[in-house]
């Protein structure tokens, strides 16, 4: 079966796809096909439609699908330090202090002081 991404994927060609796959033998070849079709249809297909007719179970044993959410995880990781950071200088706290708190290093949390109160190096 030849697939052809296009922004013309409708529907009934998501169907056709879903059930083609859920013949496959290997569930990580499955898995893979599904979150990469998700990603796609996502593209011209809305959410609903979309969670109807693929299986998340499958779907979160793909390695792209893992790496979205680590990626996701990370982010918001770095953004929860971030905001912590700045709660931290609001309080008066010190920026090695912070620092060492929240993993960021500490050019970072200087960045974060406003510009008047930076470090001139």
């Amino acid at each position: 079966m030849t697939i052809y991404a296009s922004s013309s994927l409708n529907h009934s060609q998501l169907i056709l796809l879903v059930g083609y796959w859920e013949n496959l033998s290997l569930r990580r070849t499955q898995s893979n096909l599904t979150a990469s079709t998700a990603i796609l249809a996502g593209l011209v297909l809305n959410q609903e439609v979309i969670q109807r007719l693929l299986r998340r179970d499958i779907m979160q044993e793909s390695v792209i699908y893992q790496s979205i959410l680590s990626e996701g995880e990370e982010e918001g990781s770095n953004k929860k330090a971030r905001e912590i950071a700045v709660n931290l200088l609001a309080e008066g706290m010190s920026i090695d202090a912070i620092a060492r708190i929240t993993g960021l290093s500490v050019e970072m949390v200087q960045q974060m002081l406003p510009s008047s109160d930076r470090p001139i190096i």
